[in-house]
């Protein structure tokens, strides 16, 4: 009988155990990669909205608030965030500005370093190194961490639209992409991992969704 017992309290065990095993795995936090055919339509070219798999960011080159040429080799196995804005907007940029200092002033730990922030003009006519170099300093940023870019503004806009997915495509064949009558205003955050793919996307202008984003940055970095 108490051999019995004994039998039976073990499987009951082995059950609870694997209760929790099973329950522990349905709840393991993810954090999907995003392919064109994910993101809202809107925002993604017709020639690759149907595209499922293998999106990565291309190549590019552009110029920070120092000077220096930044590159895909400086996101190379690195964590990336990218916004888009002008230094004198006055609606949307300021509050994105604020809350991706929360993320620039952020300590992540012992992979601190491989978090890096890229914001990119969308009026480099105006936006210049020096203005560039004004505004990151306003904000207390360190280059080495946090790049304002600036560049042509055709590349730029390029990589909003065919990379990053951030801003509606035009479809008209006629329309000067990057022109003097093209201009992008965009919310939209992008979180980027270690292998130049697109992990999420996020309001800058919300408190609660850059708080998602560290999490979210914290989970790309630590996550066996």
């Amino acid at each position: 009988m108490k051999k019995l017992l004994l039998i039976l309290l073990i499987l009951a065990l082995a059950i609870l155990i694997a209760s929790l095993m099973i329950s522990k795995a349905q709840n393991k936090k993810t954090l999907p990669v995003l392919n064109p055919c994910n993101v809202n339509p809107i925002l993604v070219d017709s020639a690759i909205q149907r595209k499922c798999t293998g999106h990565k960011i291309g190549n590019f080159s552009f110029v920070n608030q120092d000077s220096n040429i930044v590159n895909q080799s400086y996101i190379e196995n690195k964590i990336a965030i990218v916004d888009f804005f002008y230094v004198s907007c006055p609606s949307i940029c300021p509050v994105m500005t604020s809350q991706i200092k929360r993320v620039h002033d952020y300590n992540f730990g012992p992979s601190n370093d491989d978090v890096v922030l890229l914001s990119h003009t969308v009026w480099p006519e105006m936006d210049s190194v020096s203005v560039l170099n004004e505004y990151a300093n306003r904000y207390g940023a360190k280059s080495t961490r946090w790049s304002f870019l600036t560049g042509e503004k055709k590349e730029l806009y390029t990589m909003a639209r065919k990379q990053y997915l951030v801003v509606p495509d035009i479809a008209d064949q006629n329309f000067n992409h990057g022109g003097e009558a093209d201009f992008i205003h965009t919310e939209n955050v992008v979180l980027i991992d270690r292998k130049a793919r697109i992990r999420g996307y996020y309001d800058g202008t919300s408190a609660k969704e850059i708080s998602q984003l560290i999490e979210d940055i914290k989970f790309l970095l630590y996550a066996n």
